[in-house]
């Protein structure tokens, strides 16, 4: 009887065999490459396209509508598009040394545009980065800088002529001074916004002036130097247009004017409408790479 109850209590005591359950595994579920991906990408794209789009459709319908009267003294879509087709579909042709595309007189500028804009760039972005780091420099310059940067384009044209007696430097030279004034007032003021404590980072670690400037200074500036660069671009691109106009050759301004003369307002809205989309162009290509190198802090 005690035996019997030995092997019982010792049974109970005993832990239970474990039981092995199969391991039932699930299915991934399905992903769409059309709802996952396309879909988001085509109605982000969609979202920023289509508002443009319907603006300058109810643009052109009103715009037909009340050029198409008599007595209208400007041309309505229609009567553009009848006579100024070749310049649209054609850009590049080329029947002579001044019967030429757009698109080669867009070239031409644009050429103008980038040497002027490019050493305003560097001469700006220098002057601006000593004005921002000296109190002195900022209160002799900055009165000047600010009374120079309120002059008109074309009335810098007339002494550019006459120092470089050549339409080509002297387009270059009205492009530069310009645009170089946003570029230097940008520049200082963000080096001047520079935190005191990567500063005081740049002292403990006994950072010299070559690793402040391309550690410290450029990165913590660099969203105010890019708006400065995006201000310039568009002043530039003005510029030049301006300038084309009283210098002659096959820029983008001189064709406007030389339409005006031979009275061709067809021509001339379509000169005006690549002018406005080289613009944006230009505008938008800044503020790309300003995205990359300031990680997305500069406003687009």
């Amino acid at each position: 009887m005690n035996m019997t109850v030995l092997k019982s209590e010792t049974a109970r005591a005993m832990p239970a065999p474990a039981v092995s359950a199969d391991v039932v595994k699930l299915k991934a579920p399905k992903t769409s490459f059309i709802k996952t991906k396309l879909v988001p990408r085509v109605s982000e794209i969609s979202a920023n396209v289509l508002p443009p789009l319907v603006t300058i459709a109810l643009i052109m319908v009103v715009w037909q509508m009340l050029c198409s009267k008599p007595g209208s003294t400007l041309p309505p879509p229609t009567v553009i598009w009848d006579q100024a087709k070749d310049l649209i579909m054609e850009p590049f042709f080329v029947a002579g040394p001044q019967d030429i595309g757009l698109g080669w007189r867009v070239l031409t500028s644009l050429q103008r545009v980038a040497i002027g804009y490019g050493l305003a760039g560097l001469i700006g972005i220098a002057l601006g980065t000593i004005i921002g780091q000296s109190v002195w420099a900022m209160r002799g310059l900055d009165p000047i800088f600010q009374v120079l940067r309120t002059i008109s384009p074309l009335a810098w044209l007339p002494i550019s002529l006459a120092a470089f007696r050549d339409s080509q430097p002297s387009a270059i030279f009205v492009i530069f001074i310009t645009s170089v004034w946003p570029i230097i007032i940008n520049t200082a003021v963000g080096i001047r916004n520079i935190p005191q404590d990567y500063r005081n980072v740049a002292l403990v670690l006994r950072l010299n002036h070559y690793e402040f400037f391309t550690k410290i200074m450029i990165p913590s500036a660099a969203p105010y130097i890019f708006t400065g660069l995006r201000i310039g671009i568009g002043l530039s691109w003005l510029a030049i247009v301006a300038a084309e106009m009283l210098t002659g050759g096959v820029g983008i301004g001189f064709f406007i004017w030389d339409a005006w003369n031979s009275s061709r307002l067809p021509d001339i809205i379509v000169a005006l409408a690549y002018i406005g989309g080289i613009g944006f162009l230009l505008d938008r290509l800044v503020a790309l790479v300003a995205h990359f190198v300031t990680r997305g802090t500069a406003s687009n």
